[in-house]
């Protein structure tokens, strides 16, 4: 027992009944723990698992363990089956090599994995029982809608990304590899599906799976792989779910900052659909090839007001864009040079290279003067980090820094 944590639990009592609970009833939980000669075989052969890597000398995985052993309780009522959805831990001091395997940097970490796969997004949610075994009832409710009729397909919302899967019957393995792509990408895209006679207007050739992307005149795009090959229609399927410029918000903040990659952001109001569409269009033509250098967003101006007032910039000067590297910011000079070919790109080097925060502190770089002019040392501090903040809170997470890192 460590009575000095209980003042730190939002209700004291309850918790502490659970922990009390936990350490004289040990045998009610089914918590599986994972090693490395079981993992691959129970994550594989589940068709949804959350799994808690933790390590024991952490206070807020000693805070969650109570916890995620009852939520773990009241789901396996709900699903009987034990390959339906498993509840597992790993001990990262004891299995270092699982830790490093999936990049854990702080404690305690909620992964969700399905079918051995692990989701991109982890578990971020209150720590309470209702509102984990919520989260994993949401993950087995169907992530695709049936249509009844082909009106409804008129009638969709053209602001989202839908894919729209027409087949002869549901009892089919192309049907099956769909409905394994929608479990993984349903929070990135609207899936629906239409069968037998329903369907058959859109079957000339067979089952058919297509993308209608946002905007109402956007053009379809039919998937012409194999509908068998998961890996190749998940591919097609994330490729047009995520897109390459993905909006940053304060709910998945946290997620992408942990992502590790500075941020290059366009702040635009949220009506001014013709600037994030120029900022788009220029991220694909001239930085495709960084993409897994830097994360490419874009924000509300009106939401993030406070990241513009730290680069002297209000939602009256928006469009602005703007790198964010963790560690400073740096304002891309004027948004009308955007098309400007190669300009982009530039600045995004400039940061690789250092060269913006050298220019921060020094002035121009040598190269950049024009001969004959006198270089000057310009002593300058760019604004820090803003997005920094929206990281992993110390207050919530036991954080792993370099000198800690397994």
């Amino acid at each position: 027992m460590r009575p000095a944590i209980f003042p730190l639990l939002p209700d004291p009592g309850c918790l502490l009944l659970l922990l009390v609970s936990w350490l004289f009833n040990p045998a009610r939980s089914e918590i599986t723990s994972l090693d490395s000669g079981n993992i691959d075989d129970i994550l594989n052969n589940a068709d949804v698992a959350l799994v808690n890597f933790y390590a024991d000398w952490c206070r807020f995985s000693q805070m969650l363990h109570p916890i995620f052993e009852e939520a773990s309780n009241v789901i396996k009522e709900e699903y009987p089956d034990k390959n339906q959805v498993v509840f597992a831990r790993v001990d990262c001091d004891q299995h270092s090599d699982i830790a490093q395997r999936y990049r854990i940097s702080k404690y305690p970490t909620l992964k969700l994995f399905r079918n051995g796969m692990m989701m991109k997004r982890e578990y971020r949610g209150q720590r309470s029982v209702t509102a984990i075994a919520d989260y994993i009832r949401q993950q087995k409710s169907n992530p695709i809608r049936e249509v009844q009729d082909l009106e409804e397909i008129s009638s969709l919302d053209r602001s989202r990304r839908n894919i729209i899967g027409y087949f002869e019957q549901k009892d089919s393995d192309n049907y099956r590899t769909f409905e394994r792509v929608a479990n993984i990408l349903h929070d990135d895209c609207v899936f629906l599906s239409a069968f037998g006679a329903i369907s058959k207007a859109e079957r000339f050739s067979g089952d058919n799976v297509i993308y209608k992307p946002p905007g109402e005149n956007a053009p379809d795009m039919v998937y012409l792989g194999s509908l068998t090959n998961f890996d190749l229609i998940y591919a097609w399927t994330q490729d047009k779910c995520v897109p390459l410029v993905r909006e940053i918000t304060f709910e998945n903040g946290e997620e992408l900052t942990e992502e590790g990659l500075p941020f290059l952001i366009l702040f635009h109001m949220k009506d001014d659909l013709e600037s994030l569409e120029k900022f788009q269009q220029e991220v694909a033509r001239q930085l495709i090839g960084e993409k897994g250098t830097i994360n490419f967003l874009h924000a509300d101006c009106d939401k993030f007001r406070h990241p513009l007032l730290h680069i002297q910039k209000t939602p009256a000067d928006c469009p602005v864009i703007a790198i964010d590297s963790f560690r400073h910011m740096y304002v891309f000079p004027d948004f009308s040079d955007l098309s400007v070919p190669g300009k982009l790109k530039q600045f995004v080097l400039d940061l690789h290279s250092g060269k913006l925060h050298r220019e921060f502190h020094h002035g121009p770089d040598p190269t950049d003067v024009a001969p004959g002019q006198p270089i000057q040392d310009l002593a300058s501090s760019p604004p820090e980090s803003s997005f920094q903040k929206l990281a992993p809170s110390e207050h919530r997470y036991t954080l792993l820094r370099e000198k800690d890192e397994l």
